[in-house]
């Protein structure tokens, strides 16, 4: 009789333990996950603060944006060595890596604090730009450098607009030093009146992206080259004959194209300076859509037109439409409607098939396009901005234009008749014939084309 007592009162006791085991095991869970929770806390670095997180972001659309900007500059290279002759290829591409290194250094010397530090009403400082220690904190809503990357991709593109217009008659070191005095003073200048918050910003001028400050200026100092310089070789003929030279290669044009309608994204979009917030984000957004609209506005307003004008399609004013839809869009990319971007676009690619046969009736050579797609969009597009954004005024855009163009042309016009009177700018009749490649670089981009490659 005790033995099955004994089993039962073991089996009520274990019954009992394990109860109160069970009972308990909810609390040592919980407590469990609580270190657990505890100790990953410790462990994870601090999220940063909402003004941090916008920092980090407004720096990274700089940064993005200059990247997408800087890749711009394959894009001019592909686009003016297929516009150039085969015997000219190697020349532009040199011209436009170097363009492109020369701006980026000269923009550090003195391009950006002429455009930005301490700017009264017409200049800033002469002296090279300098950033943060490494490792330290930088103050405002964006990092130093980065903003000066993003504002120095700008300007070359500037200096990109000249090399093609220019091309195929003008001696190397000439053009790169006229490259050093628009990207290192002639540029910085009218940009301290503008985005620098000189005189120009004070009036009310607004130019978003550069349809002006960037596209106009770039276009300006290039016409003044055009003049001095003079035409190629065989371009106009007597009684006003106006003879094409048709360009080497519509695929690398085309390509360059394609680049510079992607890079015209970071153009843009970045400009809107911020992406720290739902507001700034969203109106990125806006801004890349109503960029690609205005592009495909111009391309398929240049098709209609040249078939209609000409009776066949013009592949060369086909792409130039689309970079002139760009331009017209920089100056004010976020407030048109979808419609009105369109329509911005397409006037734009309006403008190049009209004015490039004018530019030749003045016999002035312009070997790319470049001045009707950056001088000329650059203007329009300037100009209707106040149709879409009720800040600006017509009055203010006029005089802006008026200003920063007078400036730029008549500066330009002295450097490249200063550079003509010094060390020429243009190579010998014979050299043109031959071609620069073999004048200036040595090396030639299709050398089984030419007799000195035949083997």
């Amino acid at each position: 009789m005790r033995i099955p007592t004994l089993l039962s009162a073991a089996r009520g006791t274990m019954g009992a333990l394990a109860l109160t085991a069970f009972a308990s095991l909810p609390a040592w869970a919980q407590e469990a996950a609580e270190e657990v929770a505890e100790e990953a806390a410790e462990a994870a670095p601090a999220f940063a603060a909402s003004d941090e997180t916008a920092f980090i972001f407004n720096t990274l659309l700089f940064l993005f944006g200059g990247v997408l900007v800087m890749w711009m500059a394959a894009g001019f290279a592909m686009l003016e060595a297929g516009m150039v002759r085969t015997k000219n290829v190697s020349v532009q591409l040199t011209k436009n890596i170097g363009l492109y290194s020369i701006a980026g250094l000269m923009y550090w010397v003195l391009g950006y604090s002429i455009m930005y530090v301490d700017v009264g009403s017409y200049v800033g400082t002469f002296w090279p730009y300098g950033w943060p220690e490494a490792g330290s904190t930088n103050e405002g809503d964006y990092s130093v450098a980065s903003d000066w990357f993003f504002q120095m991709v700008f300007v070359a593109t500037a200096a990109s607009i000249v090399s093609g217009t220019i091309a195929e008659r003008t001696k190397l070191w000439p053009f790169f030093i006229f490259v050093v005095v628009l990207t290192g003073i002639l540029y910085p200048i009218t940009g301290a009146w503008t985005w620098g918050g000189g005189w120009l910003s004070e009036m009310g001028f607004s130019d978003f992206a550069g349809s002006t400050i960037v596209h106009s200026v770039g276009g300006w100092a290039a016409l003044a080259g055009a003049i001095v310089i003079g035409s190629r070789i065989g371009k106009y003929g007597p009684n006003g004959a106006v003879l094409p030279i048709p360009g080497s290669n519509m695929a690398l044009a085309t390509l360059g194209t394609f680049i510079l309608w992607l890079g015209w994204f970071g153009f843009n979009g970045a400009s809107q300076l911020a992406m720290g917030t739902n507001a700034d984000i969203s109106d990125v957004s806006r801004i890349f859509a109503n960029t690609n609209l205005a592009a495909a506005g111009g391309v398929v307003a240049a098709l209609i037109l040249t078939q209609l004008v000409y009776g066949k399609v013009d592949i060369t004013m086909v792409l130039n439409g689309a970079l002139a839809g760009l331009v017209s869009i920089t100056a004010e990319p976020l407030t048109p409607s979808p419609f009105a971007a369109i329509v911005i676009g397409a006037i734009g690619g309006v403008i190049v098939v009209f004015s490039v046969p004018l530019l030749d009736k003045l016999k002035i050579d312009d070997v790319v396009g470049a001045i009707p797609v950056h001088l000329f969009a650059g203007i329009w597009g300037t100009l209707v901005v106040p149709v879409t954004n009720a800040d600006a005024s017509f009055g203010t855009q006029i005089v802006g234009i008026l200003a920063m163009g007078a400036f730029t042309f008549v500066a330009s016009f002295v450097v490249w008749t200063i550079l003509k009177a010094t060390m020429g700018v243009r190579v010998s009749q014979e050299e043109e014939v031959n071609g620069l490649d073999l004048s200036e670089i040595g090396v030639e981009a299709y050398p089984e084309f030419s007799a000195a490659g035949a083997r």
